[in-house]
C-alpha cells in the first residue's frame, strides 16, 4: 500500500524526497491516485516508499445540492489540486479527465495519461432502460446522459444526484432513485465491476475523456514530466486530447449534453461525436478519420455538427 502523505512532516526537496501525488480524498479518486503511484514504481524501480499521495477534498465533494454547473464547474474538482501544485505543495495532481476543465492555466500541462479503461456507461438498478418503468426516477448529475436517456424515454424522471460511488448506490439501494447510471470505469477501478449493465455505445456515446487518468504538473517541471511521461499511453493521450479539442471549438461547458470518442487506428484516429439538445429531442452525430498530427479534425467535427443543429441547439453551445 502506497503511504499517505502526513501534512505535519512535509518531505525534503530534492532527489532524496517522494514524489507528491495529489489527489481528491474520495474513495474513487484514492483508488486512481494508487493506480498512478504503482505504475511510476513499476516504471522506475522505485520502492513503493519514494511516492506519497497527498489528499485532499474537493469543493465539488463538499456541494452536494446542486449540480456542478450551477456550483461552479468542473473547477470544483480541481481549485484545490491547483493550489497545491502552484504552491509547491505536490509534484503533480491526479485527475479523472473527463472532470477536468477543457481550458486550463498556462502554467499546467497534462504530462501523463494511463491506459484508458472501459469508457461505457453502466445502468445499476435495472437491467436495462426498456425495462425501467414507466416513469421511474433515474438519478444522474450528467446533462449528457440526461439528454440520451430521454432521447430514448421520455417519460423517464430524471432527477440530480450527486455524492460519491457508495453514496449513489447507497440512495439507489433506499429507493430514492429507480436506477442511475455510473462510468464503468470508476466501478471497476473500485473493485464493483460485477454491479449493473453495461450500455451499448452506440445507444449512449460516453462523455469525452471518460475512462482516462491523466497527470498534471507545472509546465516548466521538466524533471517531473520526464518521470512522468514513462507512465503514458500514447493512444490514450492522442484520444483523450483529440476529444478535448473537440470540445473547446465547441465552447461547451457543464450545461452541454455533448459526448465524444476517439480511437486510435494505426496512424488514424476516428472520432465520433454527438450534441444534443437538453431534453433529448434533438441530437446531431457523426464520425471522421484524421491523421493524428491533423490537429485540426476535432474542430472541423465540432463545426460541421454545430451546421447541422437547429437554432435551438446551437444556442445551447452559444452559437
Amino acid at each position: 500500500m502506497t503511504k499517505i502523505h502526513d501534512p505535519s512532516s512535509a518531505a525534503k526537496p530534492g532527489i532524496d524526497r517522494p514524489l507528491r501525488l495529489g489527489t481528491r480524498q474520495s474513495p474513487l479518486a484514492l483508488a486512481q491516485a494508487e493506480m498512478t503511484a504503482k505504475a511510476l514504481v513499476a516504471a522506475h524501480r522505485w520502492s513503493a516508499d519514494q511516492v506519497e499521495l497527498v489528499p485532499m477534498i474537493a469543493s465539488g465533494d463538499r456541494i452536494l445540492d446542486r449540480s456542478l454547473a450551477d456550483a461552479g464547474g468542473k473547477a470544483l474538482w480541481t481549485k484545490e489540486l491547483d493550489r497545491s501544485l502552484a504552491a509547491g505543495e505536490i509534484d503533480c495532481a491526479v485527475h479523472s479527465m473527463k472532470d477536468v476543465e477543457t481550458i486550463r492555466p498556462e502554467e499546467f500541462v497534462v504530462a501523463a495519461m494511463l491506459e484508458r479503461a472501459d469508457i461505457h456507461d453502466r445502468l445499476v438498478g435495472a437491467e436495462n432502460i426498456d425495462a425501467l418503468p414507466h416513469g421511474a426516477i433515474v438519478g444522474t448529475a450528467s446533462p449528457r446522459r440526461k439528454a440520451q436517456l430521454l432521447r430514448q424515454r421520455d417519460d423517464l424522471d430524471i432527477r440530480l444526484i450527486r455524492g460519491n460511488v457508495q453514496t449513489r448506490l447507497a440512495k439507489i439501494a433506499a429507493g430514492e432513485y429507480a436506477a442511475s447510471l455510473l462510468a464503468a470505469a470508476g466501478l471497476d477501478r473500485l473493485g464493483m465491476d460485477d454491479i449493473g449493465t453495461d450500455i451499448s455505445d452506440e445507444l449512449m456515446l460516453p462523455a469525452p475523456a471518460q475512462g482516462a487518468i491523466g497527470i498534471e504538473t507545472l509546465r516548466e517541471a521538466q524533471a517531473i514530466r520526464d518521470l512522468l511521461s514513462d507512465i503514458s499511453c500514447s493512444a490514450t493521450f492522442q484520444a483523450v486530447m483529440a476529444e478535448r479539442a473537440f470540445l473547446a471549438e465547441l465552447t461547451a461547458d457543464c450545461h452541454s449534453p455533448v459526448a465524444a470518442n476517439a480511437v486510435v487506428q494505426d496512424t488514424q484516429l476516428c472520432l465520433r461525436a454527438e450534441i444534443l439538445l437538453p431534453d433529448g429531442s434533438e441530437s446531431v452525430s457523426d464520425s471522421v478519420e484524421f491523421a493524428n498530427d491533423d490537429k485540426q479534425a476535432p474542430a472541423r467535427l465540432a463545426n460541421s455538427l454545430l451546421g447541422r443543429a437547429s437554432a435551438e441547439l446551437k444556442a445551447v453551445f452559444g452559437r
